[in-house]
């Protein structure tokens, strides 16, 4: 894999650090690519519990390359234009439906498309240095990578429609007072409390914890009856799972349960 992308997997954890830190993480065509394939592979894999998404240096990810954004414009080339459909839709519907716990450790700067892809985590565990800017309105742009979906959920929508219309950057302690973050940390325990949290998660029950984001994700689109029936649908699946037989005898027997993600 491009060293614009580093991949570490210790203990059922998949860690991918974003590796241009000499633009905060500004997502080139290469590490746009990488993340595409990086994440449909973490997904499959078994033997991958759960995923951390981090930046190397100051900044989590500021979005957009616009330095290359502009020179391929000037040339005519029209994959720009392209972008928001080949990457940044595809990477998002990765994360917000992974089948498995994705946290953010949100190192620094998170803005535009990298500020959205933090919002499309289950989890962000933040610095307590991390700004949080939408702006795509100061470069003309509407929004993209979920955040019209995304936020919203998290903030509500007014908080959303000023933070993207007034396109101004928030601390990381707004973030927190608006609903936006999971942990609130010094910046050198950010990783490692969201590789913590990680490794608590993939010792859990993962297939649970797939129907939980299923059924989340499902019900904002559809009415109280739909899901209703998509919850006994989820339930279903994972009652018939390994880890919810195990988990009840354990419970029965006053143990601790074992899961095994199936």
């Amino acid at each position: 894999m491009a060293d614009v992308l580093l991949i570490d997997r210790t203990g059922g954890v998949a860690t991918l650090t974003l590796n241009r830190p000499e633009s905060m993480n500004s997502l080139s065509l290469e590490l746009k690519n990488a993340l595409v394939e990086t994440l449909r592979d973490v997904a499959s894999d078994a033997a991958v519990r759960a995923v951390v998404l981090t930046g190397n240096g100051r900044g989590f990810c500021v979005g957009q390359d616009l330095a290359e954004h502009i020179q391929l414009l000037q040339a005519g080339d029209p994959a720009p234009l392209r972008t928001v459909a080949e990457h940044y839709n595809p990477i998002t519907l990765s994360l917000t439906q992974m089948p498995k716990p994705v946290i953010a450790a949100v190192n620094g700067t998170a803005a535009g498309a990298g500020a959205s892809f933090s919002f499309a985590c289950d989890f962000r565990i933040v610095s307590e240095d991390a700004k949080f800017l939408l702006a795509f309105a100061n470069v003309g742009l509407g929004l993209d990578s979920g955040v019209s979906w995304t936020l919203p959920r998290l903030i509500g929508a007014g908080r959303a429609a000023e933070l993207a219309m007034l396109a101004q950057p928030i601390t990381a302690q707004v973030a927190d007072a608006y609903g936006m973050v999971s942990q609130l940390l010094p910046a050198d325990q950010v990783l490692p409390a969201a590789q913590e949290l990680a490794a608590r998660l993939a010792a859990g029950p993962t297939a649970a914890y797939a129907a939980i984001k299923h059924a989340l994700h499902y019900s904002a689109s559809h009415t109280l009856e739909e899901s209703l029936a998509n919850e006994g649908a989820q339930q279903a699946l994972a009652g018939a799972t390994v880890d919810h037989r195990a988990a009840v005898e354990a419970f029965v027997k006053k143990q601790k349960p074992v899961f095994v993600g199936h």
